[in-house]
């Protein structure tokens, strides 16, 4: 089984941006924790503050993959075309995201991906990502 994991912008500052929302573990250190504890699967990572990157990723990898989780953070509210591109592809796509999302600003209650998701995991931390990885087994 091959799993990719995508993030969006400023997810590569977890473990220093905003520890009370986001916790202080670094998204490379929680990867291998899952890399570990689940070793017949095929994770790989991919992370980027570009809306365009992420829209190219998603289209690369949603032909072959088994599943992706997908967690486009602010783009999530705001893009129509990521939005698109999860419903073009044939692969799965869980949405994830660590905080819960309806908690906070109204602007964070709207998701371009929900209505292509597979499903949608909210506000359980990193292990939003695990019970995502879990739903594809």
């Amino acid at each position: 089984m091959k799993i990719i994991i995508i993030n969006g912008p400023n997810l590569n500052l977890l473990g220093k941006r905003e520890p009370d929302i986001y916790g202080d573990t670094t998204f490379e250190t929680f990867f291998d924790s899952l890399q570990n504890k689940y070793p017949n699967i095929t994770l790989h990572y991919y992370q980027s503050n570009v809306e365009g990157e992420l829209i190219n990723k998603i289209q690369e990898v949603g032909f072959d993959y088994d599943g992706i989780i997908l967690n486009a953070a602010a783009y999530t509210h705001t893009s129509v075309g990521i939005g698109d591109a999860v419903k073009a592809i044939t692969t799965p796509v869980i949405e994830v995201h660590i905080s819960n999302t309806f908690a906070r600003e109204t602007f964070r209650h709207q998701s371009f991906i929900s209505p292509n998701a597979k499903g949608i995991i909210i506000g359980f931390g990193l292990k939003s990502y695990e019970l995502a990885l879990q739903s594809f087994l």
